[in-house]
């Protein structure tokens, strides 16, 4: 069992680090007439809800929003443990020609994140592709960095970062664990 070490981030915190986020998003890309926000299953999902709730709070607009699961485009798992067929991403609209904002919980690697933009190429060209994170904990494997990142979190390779929200929790908070 893994070792619970602190609570980084309380509701409150995570709430100002989305509202902060949403807000950098309509400032850096100009409003929110051009943009999509795409999250990555399974924690980016709701995170990027609460952007575009937020978004729609700030603009009175409501942007687009989708799921990307992006299973199939993964490189770090093994042969054969992934079913060939690919998952169905649930994209209503066309990206081709808009700012996607794509939405993780935690970006470490930057292999989910090299991943899921893989996957939204495939559905056409987008104007740009950004990436928004809730943490940002280090250890990068290739070159991705977070346009718009909540929290960075320096952590060790023997930890690892735990975001809880629902509806897969019943808080919300993000936690460090120790692996034992």
């Amino acid at each position: 069992m893994d070792k619970f070490k602190a609570t980084v981030m309380d509701t409150s915190a995570v709430g100002r680090a989305l509202k902060r986020i949403s807000h950098e998003i309509i400032e850096r890309n100009s409003g929110s007439d051009n943009i999509c926000i795409i999250g990555v299953k399974r924690r980016g999902v709701p995170l990027a809800q609460i952007i575009a709730d937020n978004i729609y709070n700030i603009e009175g607009k409501k942007v687009p929003t989708a799921v990307l699961d992006i299973t199939f485009y993964r490189d770090d798992v093994e042969d054969g443990e992934l079913d060939p067929v690919i998952h169905p991403c649930d994209i209503p609209f066309s990206v081709t020609g808009k700012n996607i904002i794509l939405v993780d919980d935690v970006l470490y690697t930057g292999r989910t994140a090299r991943a899921a933009m893989e996957a939204i190429m495939r559905f056409g060209r987008a104007a740009s592709i950004q990436f928004a994170v809730l943490v940002d904990r280090g250890h990068r494997e290739l070159p991705i960095r977070g346009d718009f990142v909540g929290k960075n979190i320096p952590t060790s390779k023997s930890e690892f970062i735990a975001v809880k929200i629902p509806p897969y929790d019943d808080v919300c908070a993000v936690e460090i664990y120790e692996r034992v």
